[in-house]
């Protein structure tokens, strides 16, 4: 049994699996990794641009970079991996999915249980009365736009600096305790706490499954099957079977 049908069946056999998802699931989509090479924080020093001290004294240099950061994101649409994972959702197989990504792509792709641990970038509010907006009504002529109380408004994604929001942490890690089976589609699993959600299902004793075309900080550790592939094109091979297995259990 090859790599694909063994994922599978693993897949089909669980009765709770989560999906934890990074940078790399939204590459074929056209963002690239904020960290690899040519990406966001190779142009612009995270700590001088991404942090919120410096949003907070500067946040008009520091929307110079959100603006980048808003092009890369936007105008996009969602590939055969988020699309897989909205499906898996809809056939009951895939309970939840965390992401570290702020693209809303695995909404646009049909998931609709989403965590979104490091925020959304169409989303706003004042960092001042925390007064919502959205990205669509805010005009960036002048930087930084500004609420109504003379606060500067900025994305809802966590800066560096900032800790994640206490119901995305509290959903991800209830999600990653309960869950049998975690995949875990192109994340580094360097960043913290994010990272730490692999360790917490493998300890609880869920299976650990790894679409990524490169070895991560867990692919040695707890990983139990890992696809070296891109994940588009591995979500490919994967939903084909899953479908007729699922079409064969149910008829």
């Amino acid at each position: 049994m090859d790599k694909y049908h063994r994922f599978s069946k693993l897949l089909l056999q669980s009765r709770h699996a989560v999906a934890l998802t990074g940078a790399g699931i939204s590459v074929e989509s056209g963002i690239p990794d904020f960290r690899g090479n040519n990406g966001l924080w190779t142009k612009y020093d995270p700590f001088e641009y991404g942090h919120i001290d410096s949003f907070r004294a500067d946040p008009a240099k520091v929307w110079k970079m959100l603006i980048e950061m808003g092009a890369l994101v936007e105008g996009v649409s969602p590939n055969e991996a988020h699309v897989a994972l909205g499906e898996l959702e809809k056939l009951g197989i895939i309970k939840m999915v965390i992401t570290q990504n702020v693209d809303s792509l695995h909404q646009r792709g049909g998931s609709s249980n989403v965590v979104e641990f490091h925020g959304n970038f169409r989303r706003m509010h004042c960092d001042n009365c925390e007064k919502p907006f959205l990205r669509a009504d805010i005009s960036l002529e002048s930087l930084p736009p500004l609420c109504s109380c003379g606060g500067p408004i900025r994305p809802d994604v966590i800066l560096f600096g900032e800790g994640i929001p206490a119901e995305a942490y509290s959903l991800a890690f209830d999600a990653a305790e309960k869950c049998d089976l975690m995949i875990v589609v192109g994340t580094s699993a360097r960043v913290a706490p994010a990272s730490h959600l692999p360790l917490v299902a493998k300890r609880r004793g869920a299976h650990i499954l790894e679409i990524n075309p490169v070895a991560s900080e867990v692919s040695d550790q707890i990983t139990d099957l890992h696809i070296m592939e891109c994940a588009a094109a591995a979500f490919r091979n994967i939903m084909k079977i899953v479908r007729a297995m699922h079409e064969g259990n149910t008829n």
